[in-house]
């Protein structure tokens, strides 16, 4: 693996509607890792739950809702298993219709130089997340559906190989990355997933995605437990906020040393999102990634090591901030990256 320290990428989410535009920002600001755009306020179809949800039995986007809605679950079921079974990577995919950010993202790349690309990064919305949000016609989560989890496991897992597929002509290192901001309830009384969960089902997604040789991540853009992740084998990545949560991250420090001498990789969400403000630096911001290498580093981790496995990114997604505080997120990410990559 090249060295990554400082390297910067984004979530995913922009607040723009002009796919074009989009990508013309994440070029110019994370030109080594770029990633497709989420573009939620272009189209309901955009949303983090509905983008992915073409051709997952029995979803229905009514009104700006995704809701499980059949009249023939059994049938619905079948179809899905049917082509998955088959490996119809096209049936899963993300179409146009859903996606402008990853359509115009993809016939950009086809026009431009790559050589200054490390890294492509594509995104999935997590099981538990997508799950948590998807209703019944009874109003209830089809989370606590076990045989609708198992195939949205499935079926997400085929949505993040179709964008492997789909990328890969451009002959660049891949990053899927899962988006699970539900995790922050993991141990919680009114959570209904334990630890034991979130292990069984990524280790099952991360055996799906190995074969392609993926780099595979999770986002979560609160505070968990960090180290059912560090301890689930095919888990690379670990993208936390650092700028509000570095404190409590530092505590699995014997976690997280064991996880990067397997080869793991720390994603530092360290440029705020909704606390952004003109006062923040690449000075201040690096200082507080070093205060937590710092602590990291006492507790046995080698500091070079951290370094080389650093990756940056914003705390969290764009998609609901106004386009002007998105760009100046992207622009403090990019000054940041250099600030780092030059001065720890």
């Amino acid at each position: 693996m090249i060295n990554l320290k400082g390297l910067a990428t984004g979530i995913g989410s922009l607040p723009l509607a002009d796919a074009q535009a989009a990508v013309d920002l994440i070029l110019h600001y994370v030109p080594a890792l770029p990633f497709w755009p989420q573009l939620p306020k272009s189209d309901v179809r955009e949303g983090m739950l509905a983008q992915f949800s073409e051709n997952l039995p029995g979803l229905k986007l009514q009104d700006g809702n995704l809701n499980f809605s059949t009249q023939d679950k059994e049938k619905d079921l079948e179809l899905f298993y049917d082509r998955f079974i088959a490996g119809d990577l096209e049936y899963f995919k993300i179409s146009p219709d859903f996606s402008r950010g990853l359509t115009a993202f993809y016939q950009r790349l086809n026009k431009i130089d790559l050589s200054g690309i490390e890294f492509i990064k594509c995104q999935v919305t997590g099981p538990f997340t997508f799950c948590s949000g998807v209703t019944d016609s009874d109003g209830k989560a089809i989370l606590h559906d076990e045989v609708l989890m198992q195939a949205m496991v499935k079926g997400l897992s085929m949505k993040a190989l179709w964008q492997l597929e789909h990328f890969k002509k451009f002959g660049k290192k891949m990053i899927m990355f899962f988006d699970e901001p539900y995790l922050t309830g993991v141990g919680s009384a009114y959570t209904p997933v334990n630890r034991n969960d979130v292990i069984d089902v990524y280790t099952e997604l991360t055996d799906a995605l190995k074969s392609q040789g993926s780099l595979i991540g999770i986002h979560c853009c609160g505070n968990t437990d960090w180290s059912m992740l560090t301890d689930t084998a095919g888990i690379d990545i670990i993208n936390f906020d650092a700028f509000n949560f570095q404190e409590r991250f530092v505590l699995y420090a014997d976690n997280l040393n064991r996880f990067l001498k397997k080869g793991g990789v720390i994603c530092w969400g360290i440029v705020p999102t909704q606390e952004f403000n003109t006062t923040q630096s690449p000075e201040l911001l690096a200082q507080k990634i070093k205060s937590g290498l710092d602590i990291l580093v006492k507790k046995g981790i080698d500091r070079q090591l951290l370094l080389e496995r650093l990756l940056i990114s914003p705390a969290c997604g764009l998609g609901t901030l106004d386009i002007q505080k998105a760009e100046g997120i992207l622009s403090l990410l990019s000054q940041t990256s250099v600030f780092i990559r030059k001065t720890l």
